[in-house]
């Protein structure tokens, strides 16, 4: 699935791989290990090591920490700002409530990141015709040189992440992430 092919839909979907396959079970039903374990006095209690939330904090949480300290080091800019650096590559024009749509953001981390992005000069931002409030915002040429320095670096980063992976694993990997996310907005 391309970028452009994802901009429709604020959710990533692989529609040929997101539905459980012929003669298998889904969990929670079908569920190999259990999220809980018996705790003080026989009272249950999380099992970390079998409870995706865990997971998904942990990793999350180390990942933008990482990303964090070694983008402001290098090119002065946190994951915050990197992460609507990337999208504004991606879909030009956008409003900076579309970003948060799209990527998952708090509507004041975005922003402050654009303030930032702004201050530091790599962003155009122009009013709209329909409405002179709205901003639409653009990576400018140093935003854009900027850009493309760490997404040189975030690609090392996640080469490193994935080393060791199977790649039909990582596909797998992928497919549930997808279904997770979609799931997550029931939530």
């Amino acid at each position: 699935m391309t970028l452009v092919q994802q901009k429709s839909d604020s959710v990533p979907q692989d529609r040929s791989e997101s539905r459980a396959r012929p003669g298998k079970t889904t969990c929670p039903e079908g569920r190999l290990s259990s999220p809980t374990a018996t705790g003080p006095a026989g009272r249950p209690v999380i099992a970390i090591e079998a409870y995706a939330p865990y997971y998904l904090t942990a990793v999350n949480t180390a990942l933008s920490r990482g990303a964090s300290k070694q983008y402001l080091r290098q090119f002065g800019v946190g994951v915050s700002e990197w992460r609507v650096m990337s999208w504004l590559a991606t879909e030009p024009g956008i409003a900076a409530a579309r970003i948060g749509e799209v990527i998952s953001m708090d509507k004041g981390a975005v922003s402050r990141a654009v303030a930032k992005l702004d201050a530091l000069k790599l962003l155009d931002s122009t009013a709209t015709a329909r409405d002179p409030r709205r901003r639409s915002l653009a990576l400018n040429a140093e935003g854009h040189a900027l850009h493309d320095r760490i997404l040189e670096r975030a690609l090392d980063r996640e080469k490193r992440l994935i080393e060791g992976v199977d790649p039909d694993d990582l596909e797998a990997f992928f497919r549930v992430m997808r279904i997770l996310r979609r799931n997550v907005t029931r939530l």
